[in-house]
């Protein structure tokens, strides 16, 4: 069983990715990690990250990781489960670099659309404390949505008109 994720286990993460990485990448942070370094939530059952580039060795480093630390890291982000949004990498937020290793979040709005596809509560209470942050916008939602509607049907398991409708119910609860 591992242990929840705090803030701190995210920086300690980081540090030794980037000491074991043997070249340049970038880590993408998505999900409960973002919310843990923002603040929006005390903690998360695992680490979600996109590697791109990915940095050489990077992947023993999260083996040994995942026992040194005991949590879980997933490679898990908003392109698995819908169209890469575009521009995603343009409004992916820096964290810092350290080492050769540059730490970001994951575009907000692809991860609000992602968590609004899934739509269970704790992700709808996430897409409503990023709008809240001011982390995306309603206009960059609805375009962006716009934008991957025509590559929806790449993926068999998501209804784009529930999407659709999520999307739209979330739109009109904020404005």
């Amino acid at each position: 069983m591992r242990s929840n994720i705090n803030p701190e286990k995210i920086e300690q993460l980081m540090e030794i990715l980037s000491r074991e990485a043997r070249g340049p990448g970038s880590v993408y942070f998505t999900g409960g990690a973002s919310a843990l370094l923002i603040g929006w939530r005390t903690s998360t059952i695992d680490i979600d990250i996109r590697l791109d580039p990915e940095p050489p060795g990077i992947f023993q480093a999260i083996s040994k990781l995942k026992q040194e630390l005991n949590i879980n890291i997933e490679l898990a982000s908003p392109q698995d489960f819908l169209p890469p949004l575009p521009g995603w990498r343009d409004r992916s937020v820096f964290i810092g670099k350290r080492g050769q290793v540059s730490f970001y979040h994951y575009d907000f709005t692809a991860q609000a659309l992602s968590k609004l596809s899934r739509g269970y509560n704790r992700d709808l209470d996430d897409v409503r404390a990023m709008y809240t942050q001011g982390l995306f916008s309603v206009e960059g939602l609805r375009d962006c949505f716009e934008a991957i509607t025509p590559e929806l049907i790449r993926f068999p398991s998501l209804n784009p008109e529930i999407l659709k409708s999520r999307v739209n119910a979330f739109i009109e609860q904020v404005s």
